[in-house]
């Protein structure tokens, strides 16, 4: 059996899947992203996690197969790199495993392994594709500087369009009064000690706040919905990015998948993304819904990195199980 860990800025995913396509167990903990947590809240969480997870499909550690965590900003830090990749020993007792960045896991589950290339958007955001055994990533570099499109990218841009709003610096549309109620904020400045206190400027709790700036382009909010434009926009350039690091010419038609909160059923993406990638001028591109979600996506990774890949038969049992 294969154990896929899909590691995240909000919450880390676990499944266990048989050769068969068979999902034998699956658990959900908090994040694993060691900047905002810690190395040692990292490992809590995956220790917690896998305990769980055979505790819940009858199995131990040994039992695996082959593993594969993603893990957020796994290989951006060369000094933290040794650490992240020792924790997976620690949990399962053998090397039997590989740890990656979490974008492998969206490729993987959207694309089922298949050329192309996937985007993450949700607390933080890049994309990631392969073509022909070449790889290539783009975006992703943290939300102080990058981490554009993503959740919490989208959440700066309300607050900051908030405060001109207040100050008279642009119009007052829904998102401040929404932005008032929601945060119980009895003057407008009281947005500072929500943010840099009650949140602590948190990365997960700041990128929260990003539904409400998809709430207020709902109410008819245009500059709310511009923002959302924009994010939509630059999602769309990690996916040209990645194309030209991949050398991928325009008249080759390229699978684009995704995954990320805000994709999902309700999420603000999903349309202005599309027409984003539509509007590209640097080929053609087919919007893919995803087939797998991320942490299935690792386990498929997994059988694939054992170098006993699930066939079209397992394939297709697992694609039902969602």
């Amino acid at each position: 059996m294969f154990l896929g860990v899909d590691g995240g800025g909000t919450k880390t995913a676990f499944a266990l899947v048989d050769s068969q396509g068979r999902v034998l167990a699956r658990q959900e903990e908090s994040s694993a992203y060691y900047l905002e947590v810690g190395m040692d809240g990292a490992a809590a969480v995956l220790a917690r996690g896998c305990a769980a997870l055979f505790a819940a499909a009858g199995v131990g550690a040994g039992d695996i197969e082959f593993a594969f965590f993603g893990l957020p900003a796994h290989g951006e830090d060369r000094a933290a790199q040794p650490e992240l990749d020792a924790l997976p020993r620690a949990v399962l007792g053998h090397g039997r495993y590989l740890c990656g960045n979490d974008m492998v896991c969206s490729w993987a589950g959207s694309l089922a392994c298949a050329d192309g290339i996937s985007v993450i958007a949700g607390t933080g955001s890049m994309a990631y594709g392969e073509i022909g055994g070449r790889r290539a990533r783009a975006g992703g570099w943290g939300e102080l500087f990058s981490d554009e499109g993503s959740a919490y990218w989208i959440a700066r841009a309300g607050l900051a369009l908030f405060s001109r709003m207040s100050d008279g610096r642009a119009p007052r549309g829904p998102l401040h009064a929404l932005l008032r109620e929601r945060l119980a904020l009895r003057d407008d400045l009281d947005l500072c000690q929500v943010v840099y206190g009650e949140l602590k400027g948190e990365r997960s709790k700041v990128a929260a706040l990003s539904r409400l700036v998809s709430e207020a382009a709902a109410q008819g909010d245009r500059q709310a919905a511009a923002i959302l434009d924009a994010a939509a926009a630059e999602i769309a350039a990690l996916v040209d990015a990645v194309r030209g690091q991949l050398g991928v010419g325009p008249e080759m038609e390229l699978a684009v998948s995704y995954s990320g909160g805000l994709f999902g059923a309700e999420g603000p993406l999903r349309t202005p993304f599309g027409q984003a990638l539509a509007a590209s001028g640097k080929g053609a591109y087919r919007l893919a819904t995803p087939r797998l979600p991320p942490v299935l996506g690792a386990a498929l990774y997994a059988a694939r990195c054992a170098g006993t890949p699930l066939d079209a038969a397992a394939l297709e049992r697992l694609e039902a199980s969602r």
